[in-house]
């Protein structure tokens, strides 16, 4: 995938369903160990729920290596399938659903269990702000100290970025920056250096 969505930014959703308070608190989260962390803070923040169901996309939205979610001591599919299938359907990416439960006394049922946590992370997911991610491959550059201005202005342009750098006689760039811009950026890098500089593939 070149690009896809991910959140802008958190949101809490709270609803009562038959006396139990569901309350579906979305996160962006890049990686599995941003999804724990993001479900750890929730458990602090609602110490005394009885349940806190999950699902998270900790990467693009297709990568089936990054999906999770539990049930949390609910029976059976009825908590972190239904989670995860309305992330999944969304096609938002990089993103950790928890609904968090305090039990009201009146048993839902399995199909309202279902209902309840599918229908609140809908019902968050339709409030989420998204923004597009771009994906960026790295590539390694050599320059002058006299070329690090210019080639950090191009990087800008394309929207892309130095992700390390290492200062020695010369300069070592790790760059990163989309697919799409690549050959744009060669050509105006050529232009910049008088054809010297040629980004390597890492």
């Amino acid at each position: 995938m070149e690009s896809w969505l991910i959140p802008a930014g958190p949101v809490t959703f709270s609803e009562e369903i038959k006396k139990s308070r569901f309350i579906t608190r979305l996160a962006h989260t890049d990686g599995i160990s941003a999804c724990k962390a993001f479900l750890e803070q929730t458990r602090i923040d609602y110490p005394d729920a009885r349940h806190y169901c999950w699902a998270w996309v900790a990467g693009i939205p297709n990568d089936s290596q990054m999906l999770g979610f539990s049930d949390d001591g609910e029976p059976a599919g009825t908590a972190g399938k239904p989670i995860l299938a309305q992330l999944q359907g969304s096609g938002i990416g990089e993103i950790t659903a928890v609904v968090i439960r305090y039990y009201g006394g009146v048993k839902l049922g399995t199909g309202g269990l279902v209902r309840a946590y599918g229908g609140g992370v809908q019902q968050a997911l339709s409030q989420l702000p998204t923004e597009r991610k771009v994906a960026l491959t790295e590539y390694t550059l050599q320059c002058d100290y006299s070329q690090l201005t210019g080639i950090e202005a191009l990087l800008k342009q394309a929207g892309g970025l130095i992700v390390e750098s290492d200062f020695q006689a010369m300069i070592m760039l790790k760059v990163a920056l989309p697919q799409t811009q690549l050959a744009i950026f060669n050509a105006k890098l050529g232009d910049l250096s008088r054809g010297s500089l040629r980004l390597s593939p890492r």
